[in-house]
């Protein structure tokens, strides 16, 4: 199949924002981009094109996982724009329990193996941008998204458009030093075309990028063929976001018997515990007991079957830290 190249030059200055240093440049292909060269090097890429730099294509109903990573130890923000400017929150999310901090030469998938959730791809057709985001610092994007009185475990994104979301961000970056944040893009094309009735399988492993800046065909996962049988002419489009999510019952945990996890959040200790508990309920476990001591809350579960469980949140810093044991 012959790949779709993107145009890689910026299209200029839209905004002039900040007081010290180079200003972020807001840019119509990359959304936002540090012009100042900085060690934090983050990449963001898609299971069909480990190389970032081409537009792989995907059909509604197939499913699409996102990598990225940094040469730092980083906070790491992943937005999704689609074709119709509909802006959505990826990294952080409460069913990774809020956390997006990410160490230095290391890949993270999204979704990973065992996340309770998947990417499913829906209409709008057309273009879509991920952009990834990453600070040596927290930012603060509260007046960007907020999960305040979300049922579900994404954040409600109050700007709309490319250019909404780059001013936003433009300002988010203003106060952090120059050369500690970094950006970039990935693209993928949301087509249609029937999927193909057995879809190849998404790796779980991450998809390491290469060194080499020719392109790479992935080996976990081909594209499927632009001969493929296109969808009937009298489906019209679904009005949905290009990128959807399908909560899965399934804890973080999946089968492990014993499982830890450490999160960068503001959330308190007691929300924390909450959310986990309400995943162990979902399991069938009940709570017998529950103990509060400094930043520390515990408490112990059974259930039908005389299985046993123990979940411990624990404040350490400005981290918290979870550990679920099953018996």
């Amino acid at each position: 199949m012959k790949n779709l190249m993107l145009v890689t030059g910026t299209l200029g200055v839209l905004a002039a924002l900040g007081t010290a240093g180079a200003t972020p440049t807001l840019s119509a292909q990359s959304i936002i981009v540090n012009p100042v060269a900085n060690p934090v090097n983050v990449r963001v890429w898609t299971d069909r094109d480990p190389t970032g730099s081409r537009a792989p294509e995907y059909a509604p109903g197939e499913k699409i996982r996102l990598y990225t990573s940094v040469s730092q130890d980083s906070y790491v923000y992943l937005f999704n724009v689609d074709p119709q400017g509909t802006v959505d929150l990826i990294l952080p999310n409460r069913y990774q329990g809020g956390g997006n901090f990410l160490k230095a030469n290391t890949v993270k998938a999204f979704p990973a193996s065992g996340d309770p959730f998947t990417f499913d791809i829906a209409a709008p057709y057309g273009m879509n941008k991920v952009l990834a985001l990453a600070s040596r610092t927290p930012l603060n994007i509260d007046q960007i998204a907020t999960f305040k009185g979300q049922q579900s475990g994404f954040a409600s994104v109050s700007v709309q458009g490319q250019n909404q979301l780059a001013q936003a961000l433009s300002i988010v970056v203003r106060p952090v030093e120059q050369n500690t944040w970094d950006s970039a893009t990935a693209f993928y094309n949301v087509v249609n075309r029937t999927p193909a009735a057995v879809a190849p399988p998404v790796s779980t492993a991450p998809v390491a990028a290469p060194l080499t800046t020719a392109p790479v065909r992935p080996g976990a996962i081909q594209p499927v063929p632009q001969a493929s049988t296109p969808a009937p002419a009298t489906s019209a489009p679904q009005t949905a976001q290009a990128l959807s999510i399908t909560p899965k019952a399934s804890s973080p945990w999946g089968t492990a018997r014993e499982w830890k996890t450490t999160l960068d959040t503001s959330r308190s200790v007691a929300q924390v515990h909450a959310d986990y508990a309400a995943l162990l309920k979902a399991e069938g476990y009940n709570a017998v007991s529950t103990k509060t001591k400094n930043k520390e809350t515990s408490s112990e579960y059974r259930n039908a079957r005389g299985g046993k469980a123990e979940l411990s949140v624990k404040q350490k810093g400005k981290r918290i830290e979870v550990k679920v044991e099953r018996k």
